[in-house]
């Protein structure tokens, strides 16, 4: 149960917190980066043979 506190009020905090547009366009391309290294992982352990 308080996680999910913590997790309303960090969002709360920044939906108030004015960030540049700089800080958010580089968090979504690392987030964007992170997520197709994962793809990439993902499907190259599901096309790997085992060894």
């Amino acid at each position: 149960m308080t996680r999910i506190w913590r997790d309303f009020l960090a969002a709360l905090v920044s939906a108030f917190r004015h960030r540049p547009d700089a800080v958010v366009t580089e968090e979504r391309r690392r987030a964007v980066q992170r997520l197709a290294e994962e793809t990439i992982r993902e499907h190259r352990r599901a096309t790997d043979p085992p060894d």
